[in-house]
């Protein structure tokens, strides 16, 4: 076992989770379904300016809280540039994945060796390694155009919470971590290959542009898979950029090897040897896509309200999938390319003990354990059939009863953590009238990775699980559910001129035309008669900030003497 195989897999491993992050700027960020921004006129006073035309709807009044429009499109805009900076990491880190791939390492020494045994001057070996990156480059970045060319901004949009979609996604990649289990391989047609091939033997930039392109070509049954997953997660984002800028940092992970080595060509004998250990790097990345899909399957179940990929399902099939990658590293489970494993190397040993340490920190969470590390991934800790954790939160805590009414919408929706929260903005806003509390409006979403931790790492906090149990009424909004209002319900609404068919699509157009924004989670704390009491706050790891947020509120509720 090359030690070799240690840093790879420690690339792979870090690979998976920027793709799982990246699906919170994914998810939390974009516009949902049937839901289009138009400009407002600059008069305009602000969120008071804009209506939507539905029954009862309760006006939102602004305070003086700064200019809330041109603050929500700053922060729009950083969250869109934090995005792009994940997808380019997760691309980079990708890449370097795919170059430990059997079908791209052997290569490393072969090409530069040809660069610098053609050349008769490092200077001139140096140029086309670099003209080759270059290439590589430019092939991977007008692959991630052609995908937004073919799909159109408008329909990356969609794919975040598109039912059919994210099924897809969930096939597609397990797909790919069968093909790297060894069932198959996804290659392209020989003859492209070929006719590409006898183009590479041109000279000049020509030639070393349909090298870099054999390479693609070649090499697409390693790095297909991890190309898709990229490009899913990526055109998922939404962005117009998300698929260019997630190929680009592939692309330059590949590339940057080619050139360094051209330029100290000694670096090469300090290279492991190829063997064994690059079959372990692709089966180990089949594992970790393998548990990257489920979190696909887990959206669609979630926004579809199928009630059956509840929380302790996808716990226990990611400890038997990490339980699985722990016995493959001890060699205890071998597939049909890989080599023997004679005995057990430190770096391998080290990396299994890591593995099974993680897989046995995620059985308490079947009791309800809210593992906050990995709690972004899961679905909702309400989905637990059997939790010992959500019920110990309230001990002590609880000095006001709950409201036992039958809520609108609780049918299908669940409470957070036990607490007592309302679905429905109208309904909300009546109780908080006539208990005379403040009101946290929570734009969340099924697929809002975001927010989903901060349920699991900061309300659960004591002082802000306080504050949230006694002293304000939640009102959750979910912008991303399909369940289809009834046909009374259903209206053209006057900000975006769309039709409004389903309560996500009524909740995000309340988001966006109320309090311009489109970001999951966003936390509006209003008081009684409609008014923002403090400026709106999105995702917040630090409880300590989130409950200074809370209690500013709650001082400026006091403050006002509404009764």
């Amino acid at each position: 076992m090359k030690p070799k195989f240690c840093s790879g897999i420690v690339v792979l491993l870090l690979s998976f989770f920027f793709l799982g992050n990246i699906q919170a700027q994914i998810t939390d960020t974009v516009s949902f379904d049937d839901l289009e921004f138009v400009e407002i006129d600059e008069n305009a006073s602000g969120v008071d300016s804009v209506s939507v035309n539905r029954p009862e709807d309760t006006s939102v009044k602004e305070q003086p809280v700064g200019n809330l429009e041109e603050k929500n499109i700053v922060i729009a805009k950083e969250e869109q540039t934090k995005s792009l900076w994940a997808i380019f990491i997760a691309g980079f880190l990708g890449g370097f994945a795919a170059l430990l791939m059997p079908c791209i390492f052997p290569m490393l020494p072969l090409t530069v060796s040809f660069f610098t045994k053609k050349s008769h001057s490092k200077a001139k070996s140096v140029s086309q390694a670099l003209i080759y990156g270059i290439s590589i480059i430019a092939i991977y970045v007008i692959l991630g155009l052609l995908v937004t060319v073919l799909f159109g901004a408008d329909a990356l949009n969609e794919l975040s919470t598109n039912g059919i979609f994210n099924f897809v996604f969930f096939l597609l990649l397990v797909v790919f971590a069968v093909s790297f289990f060894g069932a198959f391989e996804i290659t392209l047609p020989s003859k492209w290959v070929n006719k590409v091939d006898e183009k590479s033997g041109q000279r000049g930039f020509a030639g070393l542009f349909f090298m870099a392109l054999t390479l693609a070509l070649v090499s697409f049954s390693c790095t297909g898979p991890i190309i898709g997953t990229l490009l899913v997660q990526a055109a998922s984002m939404g962005d117009l950029l998300g698929p260019a800028v997630g190929m680009f940092g592939f692309a330059l992970a590949l590339a940057i090897p080619f050139a360094l080595f051209a330029m100290f060509p000694g670096w090469l004998k300090s290279l492991p040897k190829s063997g064994g250990w690059l079959n372990s790097v692709k089966v180990v990345l089949g594992f970790l896509e393998l548990a990257l899909a489920l979190k696909f399957l887990s959206n669609v179940d979630l926004a579809y309200h199928w009630n059956w990929f509840d929380r302790e399902i996808f716990l226990v099939l990611w400890i038997v999938i990490f339980g699985l990658l722990g016995l493959y590293l001890l060699g205890k489970i071998r597939f049909s390319h890989d080599s023997p494993v004679e005995y057990l190397s430190i770096p391998r040993l080290f990396l299994a003990i890591i593995t099974f340490s993680f897989t046995i920190y995620m059985v308490p969470g079947l009791w309800g354990a809210p593992l906050s590390s990995i709690s972004a991934f899961l679905p909702p800790q309400a989905t637990q059939d059997f939790d010992l954790y959500t019920s110990s939160l309230s001990g002590g805590n609880r000095t006001i009863q709950k409201n036992h009414k039958q809520k609108k919408y609780s049918d299908i929706f669940h409470a957070p953590l036990n607490l007592d929260v309302f679905f429905d903005y109208e309904e909300g806003m009546a109780y908080a009238k006539e208990v005379n509390k403040p009101v946290m409006i929570d734009f969340t979403g099924h697929a809002c990775v975001n927010c989903r931790k901060m349920e699991a790492s900061v309300w659960p906090d004591k002082s802000v699980y306080s504050r949230l149990m006694n002293d304000y009424v939640i009102i959750q909004l979910y912008v991303d559910d399909k369940t289809t209002l009834p046909y009374e319900e259903q209206i053209v609404s006057s900000f975006s001129g769309k039709k409004i068919k389903t309560i996500g699509n009524k909740w995000s157009d309340f988001q966006a035309s109320k309090f311009n924004a489109n970001s999951q989670p966003y936390y509006v704390l209003l008081n009684t008669n409609g008014e923002i009491l403090v400026e709106p706050k999105g995702a917040d790891y630090d409880a300590v900030s989130y409950l200074k947020f809370l209690d500013s509120g709650i001082a400026k509720f006091k403050a006002s003497g509404i009764k």
